[in-house]
């Protein structure tokens, strides 16, 4: 092969040259099959400059039938393309030099601390490309992180689901990671009343920042006379080829998927804020707008939601929304339910010009700083929260009865997974992203299937204590017939959101992994079989999953579970489960039908992670003179891998309610395999 041959193409080049069939085509007439497009190496940006890493597969020359052997291929390559650690220290100098420019940015802007959280304009989770700018800062990539920039240093906090990863990405940056709850390390409000001075200031984007963040804020530096400047954004003049601001296709749920319609779910609003003496509603949580006009977006990647606000009184409803992401059918069924619909960027001036003295109900978890300071001037304002998360978590007997359905067909599919991995790793490549990629596939062929409910994590061995770990084709493993795959998956469907993990054995394991996932297994079904009376919250039955590994000496450092929308986001509150109590915690008392994952897990760094997660909904169960009592309905019906199993690490009530599921999976899941599959899944789900 020819020097001259291989190149790091511009991205630009490459896609302006693009076959019609199947192949992409390179200059100096490299090709490559379009299937293969996607094994090529991530596409990173180095400021104006993108290249493409080329995969370690074989390729030919358009001009003539050569195929060069893998071995030539890498070694050629080798010469001319960065390696993954070279490629590190120049990404970590390109973080340097954006952090130095906005510190440039700062002083002019006489800024002394900046903060930038994860959050867009409405405090979400997960959020559009155009808001990853604490990413851009710092390369860190998990869903739950603020950056914070001062003159001579950085520093990043997160908590315990992206230790691991955070200390990776932030590598060579230059920026300290403070690891959320853990001893000795300052929150972000005890770290800046320590470090800034008198006189100092504060700087932040008040619309990214929620307003119970800025009071949090306000109180911790009252007395150093710190000046706050919220009403910028100082990425804009540094991320000049920033994504555009999203604008995805609105559509619109038919009544018989949702149970209730937007009227109805309007009048329920306005009772409750009648009950709270608030003349209206600011609403700005994504998912709580799409519960309540039953519409959804695609504006956040697997997050059915669209950039809007609301505003409801007790004879109006007003939705600013991005006008050009609305079909004549939209806004013709929004104007049935009476809703008056504005253009997304006057909500600022509209929110200015309301009366003074109106008597307004803000959940500052959500809404922007920078609304909460114009309402708080003119306006008696009633903090709380919206009512539209109590009335979204609990769930209709029509979203129940379709949630059943596709959590049955859900698991299907991911039982369907882990005969075929279990049959085929070993004998033809499988990578982490295949494997993600195959179970994808399956997904799809799901009736109703919409998207994936949030990007599948697929870590093997040491890379699965990752807890939120995303393979990528250059890091991808290869998976062999030894040690465990974790998957962490979930769809969308016109019929509900899913959320399951199993972790597989592929192969031979330690002893010491087997116990870890022996008595993973048996929190999973501690919780499964809790009996409760009502008004516990997931603080009072944490114990029941925790309680196995904290017997060994293990803790997860995250929450036990988390509840899930109704084709929403698959993080949904009010309700949770977790152990630790922090001031200012929100706790939320479970509710028949709300839903609740049941997900713990043993991570231990450098070596391997273990993760079963089921969903679960919360049902009345016997009233009597104590009160009313309750219990869990599982929604999950996958086998837990019995090659992790040792039945001397449970007693014997553990052994029976493993039993006892494991046999519901082979009787629900059954009908819907292939013979082969069916004897697979007896075996698998026989008793311990």
């Amino acid at each position: 092969m020819k020097n001259d041959m291989i190149h790091m193409y511009n991205i630009q080049n490459c896609c302006k040259n693009r076959d019609v069939k199947d192949r992409l085509i390179l200059p100096h007439k490299f090709c490559l099959p379009q299937d293969k497009i996607c094994n090529l190496q991530k596409v990173h940006k180095l400021g104006k400059e993108m290249r493409w890493i080329f995969c370690r597969k074989k390729i030919r020359i358009m001009s003539g039938s050569k195929v060069f052997s893998k071995r030539l291929w890498d070694k050629t390559v080798s010469a001319y393309i960065t390696d993954t650690e070279r490629f590190r220290l120049m990404e970590n100098r390109m973080i340097k030099e954006r952090l130095q420019a906005l510190r440039n940015v700062m002083q002019q802007e006489k800024i002394d601390f900046y903060m930038i959280p994860t959050a867009d304009f409405h405090n979400s989770e997960y959020v559009n490309d155009y808001f990853k700018v604490r990413e851009f800062f710092c390369g860190f990539t998990g869903s739950n992180g603020t950056l914070v920039v001062w003159t001579d240093g950085a520093g990043l906090w997160t908590d315990g689901r992206y230790f691991i990863q955070a200390e990776n990405e932030l590598q060579g940056t230059g920026i300290t990671l403070f690891r959320m709850l853990q001893e000795g390390v300052p929150t972000i409000e005890e770290f800046l009343q320590k470090e800034m001075k008198d006189g100092e200031t504060l700087g932040f984007d008040g619309r990214v920042i929620s307003a119970a963040e800025g009071k949090r804020y306000e109180k911790a530096l009252a007395g150093k006379n710190i000046v706050f400047s919220y009403d910028k954004d100082l990425a804009e003049s540094i991320w000049t080829d920033r994504p555009a601001f999203p604008a995805g296709r609105v559509s619109v749920l038919p009544d018989d998927i949702v149970g209730k319609t937007a009227g109805e779910k309007l009048a329920e609003v306005r009772d409750e804020l009648a009950k709270k003496g608030a003349e209206s509603l600011l609403l700005t949580k994504l998912d709580d707008i799409m519960w309540l006009f039953n519409i959804r977006g695609c504006d956040v990647e697997c997050n059915p939601v669209t950039m809007s606000y609301a505003y409801i009184t007790k004879d109006r409803a007003v939705l600013f929304i991005r006008k050009k992401a609305l079909t004549d059918e939209v806004l013709s069924y929004l104007g049935e339910t009476g809703t008056e619909v504005k253009e997304y960027g006057e909500i600022t001036d509209f929110v200015k010009a309301l009366p003074e003295n109106g008597r307004n109900l803000l959940d500052v978890r959500y809404v922007g700083y920078n609304f909460y300071k114009i309402l708080q001037e003119k306006q008696a304002v009633t903090e709380g929260k919206n009512p539209t998360e109590l009335l979204k978590a609990v769930k209709n007997a029509t979203e129940l009865a379709n949630m059943e359905k596709i959590f049955l067909q859900d698991s299907v599919a991911v039982t369907k997974f882990i005969y075929w991995l279990k049959t085929h790793v070993g004998k033809e490549e499988i990578t982490e992203v295949t494997a993600a990629d195959y179970l994808e596939g399956l997904r799809r062929q799901i009736p109703g299937f919409l998207d994936l409910s949030f990007p599948t994590i697929a870590g093997y061995k040491a890379n699965a204590a990752m807890m939120h770990y995303e393979a990528t084709p250059e890091t991808a493993a290869t998976l062999a017939p030894e040690g465990m795959l974790l998957v962490d998956s979930g769809g969308q469907y016109l019929g509900g959101t899913t959320d399951v993990t199993r972790t597989i054995v592929l192969g031979p394991i330690s002893d010491e992994i087997r116990m870890h996932y022996t008595k993973v297994a048996a929190a999973v079904m501690q919780l499964t079989h809790a009996h409760w009376l009502y008004g516990c919250t997931g603080r009072n039955l944490d114990i029941l999953a925790r309680q196995p590994l904290w017997d060994l000496g293990i803790d997860y450092q995250c929450g036990t579970g988390h509840g899930v929308g109704y084709i929403l986001n698959v993080h949904e509150g009010p309700q949770g489960m977790r152990w630790r109590f922090t001031n200012g915690m929100e706790e939320a008392v479970f509710e028949a039908g709300m839903d609740i994952t049941n997900e713990p897990g043993v991570y231990i760094a450098g070596s391997h992670g273990i993760r079963i997660e089921n969903v679960m909904v919360a049902k009345n169960d016997v009233k009597n003179e104590y009160g009313q009592f309750m219990h869990f309905n599982t929604l999950t019906w996958a086998p837990i891998d019995r090659d992790g199993i040792d039945v001397k690490y449970l007693s014997d009530t553990q052994i029976a309610m493993l039993n006892e599921y494991q046999q519901a999976v082979y009787e629900k899941i059954s009908p819907y395999l292939t013979e082969e599959e069916k004897q697979w899944l007896k075996e698998e789900t026989a008793k311990f």
